[in-house]
Order: structure tokens, then sequence, then C-alpha cells
């Protein structure tokens, strides 16, 4: 799943309005934050496999680092951990920030074949294989992320034209990343994957620059 991760990070602001858009969208996609740079450090590993489903050409073939179950619940506790200790401003964020974190394993069991590990090294691999069938990989990812937008919109509103421009800039880039990862060749190589999932960190840096511009519904109200 690539919008459906999105979306949670953008409903998640009507329950913490006060944590900025970029640390919940980091927080919500934290596994394929890290998934490139343990692929670089040649510690996980994909193959390039055209027609493994039909919404996806990979093969994830390891990534218990960033993407088990286990991993994940630690990598909750450490990025919500240091949330609360640089905020200082109650346990709601946190929790949140927790929560999401959970979420990309959840959200992506419901898409993924079973590839997702439940443990660093256990032979457990779990995943209920929406994406063998492209219409409803489509219809959860779409469906998701327009219930995520939705959400968002009520949640805040923009203070200048940054906040609302800069928003839909945002939300059409996505769009277009995603149906170019669907339709779009294959990629051409592991390294390659690498270094495009490092390209979304500037979506995380994005996304916080447009929600400085926006406010809390409430706030505004």
């Amino acid at each position: 799943m690539f919008l459906g991760h999105f979306a949670v990070g953008l409903a998640a602001k009507r329950v913490a309005p006060r944590t900025s858009l970029g640390t919940l969208f980091a927080a919500a996609q934290l596994a394929d934050l890290l998934w490139p740079l343990f692929l670089l450090l040649h510690a996980e590993h994909v193959l390039i496999r055209p027609g493994a489903t039909t919404a996806a050409p990979l093969v994830f073939t390891s990534y218990p680092y960033s993407h088990s179950l286990v991993a994940l619940a630690v990598w909750a506790v450490i990025l919500a951990g240091g949330y609360a200790i640089a905020r200082r401003n109650g346990w709601t964020a946190p929790l949140v920030i927790f929560a999401l974190v959970l979420s990309h394993w959840v959200l992506a069991w419901v898409m993924h074949v079973p590839d997702m590990p439940v443990t660093l090294t256990g032979p457990a691999r779990l995943g209920l294989g929406a994406w063998r069938s492209l219409p409803l990989t489509l219809a959860l990812e779409l469906l998701s992320f327009a219930a995520g937008v939705a959400i968002y919109l009520r949640a805040t509103s923009a203070r200048d034209r940054v906040g609302r421009i800069g928003l839909y800039g945002l939300l059409g880039f996505l769009l277009l990343i995603y149906f170019a990862s669907v339709f779009g060749p294959p990629p051409p190589s592991e390294r390659a994957i690498a270094w495009s999932g490092i390209g979304m960190w500037l979506l995380v840096a994005w996304s916080a620059w447009v929600d400085r511009h926006r406010s809390p519904a409430r706030m505004a109200a």
C-alpha cells in the first residue's frame, strides 16, 4: 500500500491537531522510509519480477528490520518516545504516532501476499494478498486516500495560498507517484528502488511545510 499509509497520516491530524503533518507522515511511512536505507546496506533485499502480482512487480525476500511487526513495535516506541520527550505536551500525540507506525504493518498485511514478517528471524509470513487483484487494490488505495484527505480538510483550514495550493500540489503529486508505480515500467534495479525510496523524505518535508501554513479548524473558528 502507498496512498493508504498517507491517508492514515492525514486522518490522524483530527486526533492530534497540533502535531505536524510531516511527523504524522513520517510515522505512517516509517517502514518505507527505513527500508531503502537497509537496501543500500544490503541488510534487506527485494527482487524485481514483473507479474509477481498485478499491482506490484516486486518480491520482498527479506525486510525484517524495517517491516516486521516486532521491529515496527520497537521503532514505534523509539519515535513516539522521542516525540514525547522533545515536546512534553501530553501523551495523545505520542500514542497517535505509536499507532501510526504500527498501522503500516496492518495495511501492508492487507495488501501484500504472505511475505510480511512477524519477527526478526522467525519463519512466519502473513498477508491477505489484495495486490493479486488490481481493481481491489485501486479501490482500497483511492477510497482510503479520499477519506484521509476529506478528514484532513475538515480538521484544518488554510491560512494562506501556500496552505491551500501547496496542499493540493502535494496530494496531486502523491497520486502521480502512485499511478506511475502501478502502470509504469518496473524499476531497473534494487539500488534504483533504494534511492527513489530515500526521495520519500522530501514528501515528509513538503507536508511539514504545507502544514505550517494551515491551522486546526477549531482554532481558525
